[in-house]
């Protein structure tokens, strides 16, 4: 039986400008609603049969409407929602969003004033409680903060983590000696995956080629290889720098070059052992 192919990092909102403040005047493309509808057709358009959709707002709110689209739309083969994990209450709050497509929790941890955020006494007791909850994590961290993602990772060796848009290197500076150690440290532990994703907008929006970004896969290659890696295309952010289709075959043109096992674990295979999606249904 096939892996389903799975757009393993994306996100649906109605827009609202107090609850999006992130959204500020310089990126007026994303300032509107973004629903399955509208992805859709972008998915079938890459030979993408499914997605996962992951939280951009620190609210049990947005996780639950993100459940309601996941019922509502097959496609959506799962969530990454947001409970606060600092919380005492967490246990109860992750059984009052209990729920079949809920595979993972994210906070927002790169705009944490504090670089070490992830390893403090109450974060990690909500990470604790994860495992018992059969959830993973997603880390969304910037280059400074590799360290502690590293540091938490070794911590709780029976977590699942997963590496949002490969720690976000500085694409536009060139800036990969500030990131690639701590990622290849991070790589090294076998309870770390990695999403492809988020490169296109770490790049010059106007200027960016596929070959800016080549040198970061290759290293997410290196470390990783293909089995602990999944396809993501940041959608609807990606926008900023790029169409749909363009975000995506950075990575299935690179995909071209390399053996059939890989391409079958990059487009579906790691997402759907990872967050041991449902792998039913086939590849379009």
């Amino acid at each position: 039986m096939t892996a389903p192919t799975i757009d393993a990092h994306q996100h649906f909102w109605r827009f609202d400008p107090d609850a999006y403040a992130w959204i500020g005047p310089h990126m007026e493309r994303l300032r509107r609603d973004f629903l399955p509808e509208d992805l859709e057709p972008e998915l079938a358009g890459a030979g993408l049969a499914g997605c996962v959709a992951v939280q951009v707002r620190q609210s049990e709110e947005e996780t639950r409407f993100l459940l309601d689209l996941a019922e509502r739309h097959p496609f959506i083969r799962g969530v990454v929602g947001w409970v606060d994990l600092c919380a005492p209450d967490v246990g109860e709050a992750l059984r009052r969003l209990a729920h079949p497509k809920l595979v993972g929790l994210r906070h927002i941890a790169q705009d944490e004033p504090d670089d070490r955020f992830l390893l403090r006494d109450d974060f990690t007791r909500g990470i604790a409680a994860l495992g018992p909850a059969g959830l993973a994590y997603d880390l969304l961290v910037y280059p400074r903060q590799l360290g502690a993602a590293v540091e938490l990772a070794r911590r709780f060796p029976g977590q699942r983590f997963v590496l949002d848009h490969l720690g976000k290197p500085d694409v536009a500076q060139g800036g990969r000696a500030a990131w690639e150690g701590a990622f290849r440290s991070l790589a090294a532990l076998p309870n770390v995956c990695c999403k492809l994703s988020g490169l296109v907008t770490e790049a010059d929006w106007n200027r960016w080629t596929p070959a800016d970004l080549q040198p970061f896969l290759d290293v997410a290659y290196a470390c990783f290889g293909a089995e602990r890696l999944m396809i993501g295309s940041d959608w609807p952010v990606c926008l900023l720098a790029s169409g749909y289709a363009r975000t995506v075959a950075v990575v299935m043109d690179d995909l071209a070059a390399r053996p059939a096992a890989a391409r079958a674990a990059v487009l579906g295979g790691t997402a759907a052992r990872f967050w041991n999606l449902d792998q039913g249904e086939t590849s379009p």
